[in-house]
């Protein structure tokens, strides 16, 4: 454990102030009781709506309990940074049925390594004021409570679509946090919700993925099914998803707070290899070297290039029977993995062609 601090309110003002020269909008300070979101992790986990997501389910009591992960943890600097680019005409696309829809978090490069490198310099930074300092920096890569942990932080409240929300700034944002062997007063947690009576991100998701507020059957969310899911997509789903080939932001596009969101700074999040506006075709086109190419450095990456083809199959089954879009499907029929070729037979079938189950 470290020395005593001299003077830990001021440290605190002085990490805030450090944390938002090195580009993060918000900083807060976190003790370690998350038992109510343990809780409700318990149940989530339970009800088996984590699906195959098993990592969920993994390492006991660690993701709710700070210093279990890291002993000697006595706090947790939280921190959030914008990711949305300008206008990536998020309603325009969806309703472009030839058009692929990519999550707006996903369309840059990977948020991973941006977030991390800030995460490490804001710790030397501290090192650099007190001497040794007992860290770990995360973002979204370890068991963490990583919401919980940043109302905790007085970042903002757990929305009624399971996502942070900030009256600031809506939910269009990433999170991470730097895990401190150091006492520092903790802020005062977020304990309002400013959701009241409005619904809209639970009847607007596509697949009916809300069982209730607050709570997601992640085997039906398009986020999970698309990114997440190994195997092929349910029958029943397919249709539903539209033309979103990788994750899915319908939840957050109709939540009246995003009115707030102000575009990133963050150049790194800048649509890439205009993934902001391609045709379904175009990127079923691709070969696994261009893949692999124009995805490098990209979240994309998490799906694989299989999954990547079976999400674009379904987005081309549920597009309007055109030449490029039958054409393209067709050129995949012996594709050498069947998961691929399972999801091309179906799109074809959407398009009245009879093709052998």
């Amino acid at each position: 454990m470290s020395a005593p601090i001299l003077d830990p309110a001021a440290l605190a003002r002085s990490i805030k102030d450090w944390g938002r020269e090195l580009g993060f909008q918000q900083v807060g300070i976190s003790g370690l009781d998350l038992a109510e979101h343990e809780a409700h992790l318990q149940r989530w986990l339970e009800a088996g709506y984590h699906g195959e997501m098993d990592y969920m389910a993994a390492h006991g009591s660690k993701r709710s309990r700070p210093d279990e992960l890291v002993p000697g943890t006595l706090r947790v600097i939280s921190l959030r940074m914008d990711y949305l680019p300008g206008d990536t005409r998020m309603t325009q696309r969806l309703a472009e049925p030839e058009k692929a829809y990519v999550s707006r978090y996903a369309l840059g490069r990977d948020y991973h390594k941006l977030i991390r490198k800030r995460l490490q310099q804001l710790a030397e930074r501290i090192q650099a004021e007190i001497g040794p300092l007992g860290f770990r920096a995360f973002v979204d890569s370890a068991p963490v409570l990583e919401k919980a942990v940043a109302q905790q932080a007085g970042l903002g409240w757990i929305g009624k679509n399971t996502l942070l929300l900030n009256r600031k700034a809506g939910s269009w944002f990433f999170l991470g946090e730097l895990f401190v062997d150091i006492e520092l007063p903790v802020d005062d947690p977020h304990e309002r919700e400013h959701c009241g009576k409005c619904s809209a991100c639970l009847v607007a998701c596509p697949t009916g993925a809300f069982v209730g507020e607050r709570m997601l059957d992640a085997r039906r969310c398009i986020s999970y099914l698309t990114i997440e899911l190994k195997g092929p997509i349910p029958l029943e789903l397919r249709s539903l998803i539209g033309n979103r080939v990788f994750g899915c932001d319908d939840c957050q596009i109709v939540c009246p707070w995003n009115r707030f969101a102000r575009p990133t700074e963050q150049s790194d999040f800048a649509p890439r290899h205009s993934l902001d506006n391609a045709g379904l075709s175009e990127l079923f086109g691709w070969s696994e070297e261009e893949f692999l190419s124009r995805t490098e450095g990209s979240p994309l990456r998490r799906a694989g290039y299989e999954r990547w083809l079976r999400n674009l199959a379904v987005g081309l089954g549920n597009a309007p029977s055109t030449i490029p879009v039958l054409e393209a499907l067709r050129s995949r029929l012996e594709h050498p993995s069947e998961l691929v070729r399972e999801h091309v037979r179906w799109a074809l079938r959407q398009h009245g062609e009879s093709v052998a189950p």
